[in-house]
């Protein structure tokens, strides 16, 4: 793995007037590589745990930074650690790999190398890399998919050994929603290898009907900010159907010159949910809005370029004090859709993936029809 680069145009497309310049852009890209092990791995922060999710967003951000080597390391561990169902754990302690602490297997976690491994190639054009992560991203989505409900909903996750290692068939909109966009990114792969993959179009049109109109097929987590944007992130709401879903619940969920609540009604804005927030705006078209919410979480920015996970501001205290470099992968990853990234844009905007194939439905797309869609 090469050492961390400032050369110059490493961050040029990372400047937002009022959220970063060149400067800043390049600490925060420096505090990232920081974190990250020799093996590649990227932890939360050095002595906190690695979880496959955020270590993708880490290594999408080094990507929009233009850091492709130390991206590449990052989903060679991914590789070289897969489990032989697909998966990987949950949560492995400082990175790693033999030191998992979490044995779960959520299939969001999982599904989500394929939009970091679908971005890492339109950053860098490298063939070579896509051959080589095939097979892991085609394992993983088989993982995945073995816990799609009838109704087109992902189960949650397999369970640990110790808890018995069962499928939990209850289905989580978030991670549904952003499973959503690594089908997509999956497909796309395929397509780009012509390596047809119909059962996955059949299964994404699904699982994008399910989250369109059938809120009933998921837990109820309606408190939490990411419930309320993901479904548009995620790309299954488009138009006038994601404006209506975010002004529905914009004064519930943002605090204006704070940032976004992580979860009802705690009086607590973080990082990463106002940044991935932003990039639904940004999806949805209204940058404008979006880069307001990058401005005002510039109080999350520490001395050393990354940002701080969170803000109580009824105590006005940060809480908890960790910097995190997911919260600063989500910040980098808002401002490169801003500014016009062309492998971020692709894979967030999602004009150019494949969107599946809608089932027929009894429900006539109402959501009030029977409560199971069949293939």
């Amino acid at each position: 793995m090469t050492a961390f680069s400032r050369g110059p145009g490493r961050t040029e497309r990372l400047v937002l007037p009022g959220v970063l310049t060149a400067e800043q852009a390049a600490g925060t890209v420096a505090g990232i590589a920081a974190v990250q092990r020799p093996d590649g791995a990227i932890p939360w922060f050095r002595g906190h745990h690695l979880d496959p999710w955020d270590h993708v967003e880490a290594a999408m951000a080094l990507d929009a930074a233009g850091e492709h080597a130390r991206a590449e390391a990052a989903y060679r561990w991914l590789a070289d650690h897969q489990n032989p169902d697909g998966s990987w754990y949950a949560a492995y302690a400082d990175g790693d790999a033999d030191e998992p602490t979490d044995l779960s297997r959520e299939t969001n976690f999982v599904a989500y190398v394929a939009v970091g491994v679908w971005h890492h190639y339109l950053s860098t054009g490298d063939d070579a890399f896509l051959d080589r992560m095939w097979p892991t991203v085609y394992a993983a989505v088989e993982f995945v998919l073995a816990l799609q409900q009838p109704g087109g909903q992902i189960g949650w996750k397999r369970e640990s050994p110790e808890d018995g290692g069962r499928d939990v068939a209850d289905a989580l909109l978030t991670g549904s929603s952003s499973i959503h966009q690594a089908l997509r990114c999956a497909l796309a792969i395929a397509e780009h290898r012509e390596e047809p993959q119909p059962d996955w179009e059949l299964a994404v049109g699904l699982l994008g009907h399910a989250i369109r109109h059938h809120p009933e097929r998921f837990l109820d987590k309606s408190r939490y900010s990411m419930d309320w944007y993901y479904p548009v992130l995620g790309g299954a709401l488009t138009g006038p159907a994601a404006k209506e879903r975010i002004e529905e619940h914009w004064d519930d969920f943002v605090v204006p010159g704070l940032g976004v609540r992580c979860v009802l009604p705690n009086p607590w804005v973080t990082g990463g949910e106002s940044c991935e927030l932003a990039l639904a705006l940004w999806v949805m078209g209204e940058s404008d809005r979006a880069v307001e919410i990058l401005q005002w979480i510039q109080h999350l920015r520490a001395e050393n370029g990354m940002y701080w996970t969170g803000y109580v501001f009824e105590d006005e205290a940060v809480w908890p004090e960790e910097l995190t470099t997911w919260t600063a992968g989500s910040l980098l990853l808002a401002v490169a859709a801003l500014g016009g990234d062309e492998a971020t844009t692709a894979v967030f905007g999602g004009e150019r993936l494949p969107a599946g194939l809608e089932p027929e439905c009894p429900c006539g797309g109402s959501g009030q029809g029977p409560s199971a869609c069949r293939r």
